[in-house]
Parts: C-alpha cells; sequence; structure tokens
C-alpha cells in the first residue's frame, strides 16, 4: 500500500511539473500571435452568432469569404468586435483552411505548427523574424531540407498563410534569450 501511495505522489508531482513547464514556455512565446485555432476557441468561449457557428460547422470559403462573415457577426459578436485586422485575417485564414469545422478538437494552427514542428531544428526566431511571401515560404517548406517535417500540403499552406500575416516581427520584441545570432534559411 506505501509503495502505491508514493507512485501516486510521484505521478502527482510529475504532472504538475509538466503543468508548470508548459505555463512557462507559453509565457516565453507569448510574443507569437495566436494562430486561428486559439482566436476560434476564444470567441466560441464568449459564444458565437448561431449563423456564424453555422456557416463554420458546414460551409467552406475562401479568407475573402470568411472576413466578410466575420466582420459581418462583430456587431453580434465582442470577441470578434474585439479582434485587429491581423487577428481577423489570421481567423479566417483558418477557417479557409479548415472549414466546415465540427464543436470539439481543433485542428492545430500555423502558431502550433511554428512552435511544435520549425523549433525541432532551430529557435523559433529564426522563423518569426522573417518577413517573406507566400510563395517563398511554401519553397522553403518543400525543400528537401524540410519536406520530411510531418505536415500535410494543406498544413504547409496554412503554415505559410500564418507566417506571411503574422512573422516579421522585430526583433526588438523578441526575448534576448530567443533572439537567433544571425541564422536564417
Amino acid at each position: 500500500m506505501r509503495c502505491s501511495h508514493r507512485r501516486a505522489a510521484f505521478l502527482t508531482a510529475l504532472i504538475a511539473a509538466v503543468a508548470v513547464a508548459a505555463a512557462a514556455q507559453d509565457e516565453v512565446f507569448a510574443f507569437i500571435p495566436d494562430g486561428g485555432r486559439t482566436l476560434l476557441e476564444t470567441a466560441r468561449a464568449e459564444r458565437l452568432p448561431e449563423g456564424l457557428e453555422g456557416a463554420i460547422a458546414s460551409q467552406e470559403g475562401d479568407a475573402e469569404t470568411w472576413r466578410g462573415r466575420l466582420e459581418a457577426a462583430q456587431a453580434d459578436a465582442p470577441a470578434l468586435a474585439a479582434l485587429d485586422a491581423w487577428q481577423t485575417d489570421t481567423l479566417a485564414h483558418y477557417l479557409a483552411a479548415n472549414a466546415p469545422l465540427a464543436a470539439g478538437e481543433l485542428p492545430r494552427d500555423g502558431r502550433d505548427m511554428a512552435l511544435q514542428l520549425c523549433q525541432s531544428c532551430h529557435i523559433i526566431t529564426v522563423v518569426v523574424t522573417q518577413e517573406r511571401t507566400r510563395e517563398a515560404w511554401l519553397r522553403t517548406m518543400n525543400s528537401p531540407s524540410h519536406i520530411e517535417i510531418a505536415t500535410t500540403p494543406a498544413e504547409r499552406e496554412a503554415l505559410a498563410d500564418y507566417l506571411v500575416i503574422n512573422a516579421g516581427i522585430p526583433i526588438d520584441q523578441i526575448p534576448p534569450e530567443l533572439r537567433a545570432g544571425g541564422a536564417s534559411y
């Protein structure tokens, strides 16, 4: 019985340590703009109009179509009205890449992929400080050194869209411990 109490105490401590580490990691990367998944989760938490929620669950559309739907819903959705132009574009591109979306777990967004995938080889600063075209990002992601990364073509396109809108962060906005020493693509 004593051994199981120790094991339970150890597992509880381990879970707490992982949670603290995850929270600290989120704080370190707070300078990276939210992606569409987070923006949608936040807006849904404050309730979206039924018409928009229905469209998200049943309709497709390009980014311009989704931007129009989001802007039309702002009067009835304070969370959407609070979004700036970059956030609205980020959410519109996320919906264009992923809708229709049922309620439940949402696919990862550009921020998620940048943090999960790009950092597996180099510091995130190499990615988020560069201002590049969609085509330039896709060329990099489809190059021999990047094609082995576990992404679908649609995910690479979604990541490129996110980076076009949200990358190009000035180096002085990057925490000093994350500033790359001249690395680039």
